[in-house]
C-alpha cells in the first residue's frame, strides 16, 4: 500500500473513534437537575401551611329513663343528647338505634355550638316494643375532622300490662324493679305466683288496688322510686316490723337497712292481732295442728307464719299470716328473741292479749 493509501486509512480510524466515544458521552450523561423552587416575592412570606384535621370524640347521654335501673315504659319517648368535643362548624353526626341488637331507626343530626368549644345535638327515639334499646353516633371523617364514634348505656324498655303467666323481658323489668326497693320476688322472668305476692305488697304500699297484676300507674312509680319501706323502729336492730295499716311485713336490718317485704293478712276485727313490741320466743318448723307452717311465736298463740290463705285484707284470728312459699325464708331469718314490732296507723288491732289467738 501507498504512503498516502496508509494517511488515509489512519485518518477514518481515527474519525469512527471519536463518533464512537461522543456517542457514548451522550447515553450516559446525567440529566438535567430540577430547578429550585422559586423564592417569594419580597414581601409574601412563607407559604401557607395546610391545617390538621381536627380529632374528636362524643359522649352519648339518655334523658327520660328512670328507675333502678334504668327503663322506659314502651311508647314513651326517650331523648338522647350528644356532647361532641371539640366543635367544628358544619360537622354531621348519624345515630343509629338497636333494640335487642337490631337496628330499628337512623337519625342524621347536625352538631350545634354549645359552651367551652364543645358541640351538641339531640334527638328523640320512641319503641313500641319491649327490649334492650341502645343508641350508637358516627362522625364520618372530613377534611375539617376526623372519624371518631361513641356509645350511650343500654336502656331496658317495658310493656305495663302484666299478670299471672306473662314472661320475657318486661316481666324481668318489673322483678329487677321491685327488687331494688327490697320486695321478696323472683328474678325469673316469669310472672308466677311469688312474683304476684310482690305485686300485691308493692301495690299496698303505694295505696293502688290490691290486684296480682300491672299497669301504666305501677311501672310510672317504680320510675320514681315510690314504693319504698318505711323503718319504723332503727333502734331496734335486726327486727321485724308488722305494718297493720297497709298489711306487709318487713325484715330490718341493724341500721334501719330494708332486708325484704312481703304481704301478709293480720287479725281480722272480731280477732284482731296486738300491738307492741315483742320477742319472739318460740320457733317451730314444719306444718302444726292449725295448718300454720314456719312458725315463729312473739307473744302467746301469736305468730309469723305461712298459712295457704293470705288475703290482701285483715282475716286472721290474731297471727300474722304470709304466703307459705315466703315462711320458710322468714323462718330462716328470724332467729330466737329476735324484736317484733307491730302497728297500725289506722289505729285498729288491739292492745289487749287474746290467750286463744290463732291462725
Amino acid at each position: 500500500m501507498t504512503k498516502v493509501a496508509l494517511l488515509a486509512t489512519a485518518a477514518a480510524s481515527a474519525a469512527l473513534l471519536l463518533a464512537a466515544t461522543a456517542s457514548a458521552q451522550a447515553t450516559t450523561a446525567p440529566a438535567p437537575s430540577a430547578p429550585a423552587p422559586a423564592s417569594p416575592a419580597p414581601g409574601q412570606g412563607s407559604p401557607t401551611p395546610v391545617a390538621p384535621v381536627a380529632p374528636g370524640r362524643i359522649q352519648l347521654i339518655v334523658r327520660h329513663a328512670f328507675g333502678k335501673p334504668l327503663f322506659v315504659i314502651a311508647g314513651r319517648r326517650m331523648a338522647v343528647r350528644g356532647v361532641v368535643v371539640p366543635y367544628v362548624a358544619g360537622q354531621k353526626v348519624k345515630v343509629s338505634v338497636y333494640r335487642e341488637g337490631r337496628k330499628v331507626d337512623v337519625q342524621t343530626v347536625s352538631v350545634l355550638a354549645a359552651r367551652n368549644g364543645t358541640g351538641k345535638f339531640e334527638l328523640s327515639y320512641s319503641s313500641a316494643g319491649a327490649g334492650l334499646v341502645q343508641a350508637r353516633a358516627v362522625h364520618y371523617a372530613t377534611p375539617e375532622q376526623a372519624l371518631f364514634t361513641g356509645r350511650s348505656i343500654s336502656i331496658r324498655v317495658a310493656g305495663t300490662n302484666l299478670s299471672g303467666g306473662a314472661q320475657g323481658f318486661s316481666v324481668r323489668v318489673l322483678q329487677s324493679e321491685l327488687n331494688a326497693l327490697h320486695y321478696a320476688v323472683p328474678l325469673s322472668g316469669v310472672f308466677d305466683e311469688a312474683t304476684g305476692h310482690a305485686v300485691i305488697a308493692y301495690r299496698k304500699v303505694t295505696g293502688l288496688e290490691r290486684v296480682p297484676s300491672t299497669n301504666v300507674r305501677v311501672f310510672e312509680l317504680l320510675q320514681r322510686g315510690a314504693g319504698s319501706f318505711h323503718v319504723r323502729y332503727r333502734r331496734d336492730g335486726r327486727h321485724v316490723e308488722a305494718d297493720l295499716t297497709r298489711q306487709v311485713l318487713a325484715e330490718i336490718e341493724p341500721g334501719g337497712r330494708v332486708r325484704a317485704i312481703y304481704t301478709m293478712s293480720s287479725g281480722k276485727p272480731s280477732t284482731p292481732t296486738v300491738i307492741g313490741h315483742f320477742l319472739v320466743y318460740s320457733k317451730t318448723p314444719g306444718v302444726n295442728s292449725e295448718g300454720m307452717v314456719d312458725s315463729n311465736y312473739f307473744i302467746r298463740g301469736y305468730a309469723i307464719h305461712g298459712y295457704p290463705e293470705v288475703p290482701t285484707f285483715a282475716a286472721s284470728h290474731g297471727c300474722l299470716r304470709v304466703p307459705i312459699p315466703d315462711a320458710a325464708s322468714i323462718f330462716g331469718w328470724v332467729q330466737m328473741g329476735t324484736p317484733v314490732d307491730v302497728y297500725n296507723e289506722g289505729g285498729g288491732g288491739s292492745s289487749h292479749v287474746n290467750g286463744n289467738a290463732g291462725p
